[in-house]
């Protein structure tokens, strides 16, 4: 029997138990038959809970952009990984197979390679939701570098502080970023940010805006030359399950940002897993998590998870109200969504708005929705349920924290 899909809730029972009574083949099973090892493991968990010491599948070698590309080339090389939906609804939607983003991903970890990027050294990446925000995080893990994302609505304080705590050598930006109406100045931020850090010795720049910008003589760099330049097939870097993945840093709205670092192969395996079960993905299902890549939301339901099971993820670059109301389902009918999760604050922000902008779309391919953030209240619930899942779609009540990865009820 398999442990890792799920397929009702007797068999959700039977799982939740052999997990509880026997974790070690239980996730040991998991980890074997769904995912590609260099070397597999000499314990699947070893802990030490009077020093909060764990580790997962100690001793294994592996490489997540493995699992998340190379492995779904032979069979699903040509279908879409990321569908990208750009902030305008006028500028046409980019679809990237698998092929696609393991030549994108190659270039780039082959970019960071020459410009002197290392297992190990911390990458700041302060990009818009655009594909190259994707791209980068992925050639981080590809070449064992630690990615630490920052969102792109951060003041340059805050992007100063986090790249300082964890002395990252490099960042990616862009020129700047569109959020609804406006125009976000994210190289001057960065620019800003950068006069008290010492550790950054170059930044890639993107263009997306293709606003002008100043450029630092022996720092600063355009990303697409280098690109254009770059060969499109690379090697993984062969990391052991216990290296840091990413550091993500808290929002820091109850004090200093706090650092957490998670570790390859534990987040891979529970990632994929919960991603699966969790919104029972199915081969040729389209899913939306409209959060961003800066939040753990991001990290792990838009890129890994999703990647992790060869799935199909949509990258959004704007907001619910541009250019009105109905952006929402104006995409989920467009590219026939499946799995919608989006975020309390946008549920009780669009259900203040007229009933119109929705009605008038039909929602029919939309099988399971889920709210994720801070915990969903009654209303919010009640109006997700019955105007967007038609009270038919399950509804999966989620919340998180840049320290936990996600609590799912």
């Amino acid at each position: 029997m398999s442990y890792y899909k799920i397929e009702n809730l007797e068999q959700y029972f039977k799982h939740y138990n052999k997990s509880i009574r026997e974790p070690r083949k239980f996730w040991g099973k998991i980890a074997e038959e769904n995912f590609t090892w260099y070397q597999q493991w000499e314990k699947v968990v070893d802990f030490n809970m009077a020093d909060a010491e764990v580790k997962w599948f100690t001793d294994a070698k592996v490489n997540i952009t493995k699992n998340c590309i190379d492995r779904h080339l032979s069979k699903r090389g040509e279908k879409t990984a990321i569908i990208f939906e750009p902030n305008n609804p006028s500028e046409e939607a980019l679809h990237i197979t698998y092929n696609e983003l393991y030549e994108r991903v190659s270039k780039m970890a082959n970019v960071l390679r020459e410009q002197g990027v290392r297992k190990g050294d911390r990458v700041c990446i302060y990009l818009p939701m655009i594909p190259e925000l994707a791209v980068s995080v992925l050639a981080c893990a590809r070449i064992g570098a630690i990615h630490s994302v920052v969102f792109a609505g951060f003041s340059a304080s805050a992007v100063s502080a986090r790249i300082n705590d964890c002395e990252c050598k490099m960042v990616i930006t862009s020129d700047g970023g569109y959020r609804g109406n406006k125009t976000i100045d994210l190289k001057g931020i960065v620019d800003e940010a950068l006069e008290t850090c010492p550790s950054v010795e170059k930044v890639l720049v993107a263009k997306r805006t293709n606003t002008e910008v100043k450029m630092k003589d022996g720092r600063d760099i355009w990303l697409q030359p280098l690109l254009d330049a770059a060969l499109d097939n690379s090697v993984a870097e062969i990391m052991d399950a216990e290296d840091p993945l990413f550091i993500l840093y808290t929002s820091g709205s109850t004090g200093k940002p706090k650092g957490m670092v998670h570790t390859t192969a534990g987040y891979m395996v529970y990632t994929a897993y919960t991603f699966k079960n969790v919104f029972s993905h199915e081969e040729n299902d389209i899913f939306w998590c409209t959060a961003d890549i800066g939040w753990i939301t991001g990290h792990s339901y838009i890129l890994y998870g999703p990647l992790l099971n060869g799935g199909t993820t949509v990258i959004f670059e704007g907001v619910p109200s541009y250019p009105d109301f109905s952006r929402f389902w104006d995409i989920i009918e467009k590219h026939k969504i499946t799995q919608f999760y989006t975020a309390p604050t946008a549920i009780r922000s669009l259900a203040k708005e007229s009933l119109d902008y929705i009605q008038k779309y039909p929602l029919k391919s939309l099988k399971v929705i889920g709210s994720v953030g801070e915990p969903i209240n009654e209303e919010a619930w009640h109006w997700f349920n019955d105007h967007v899942g038609d009270k038919r779609c399950p509804v999966v009540d989620t919340w998180w924290q840049t320290e936990t990865g996600g609590i799912m009820i």
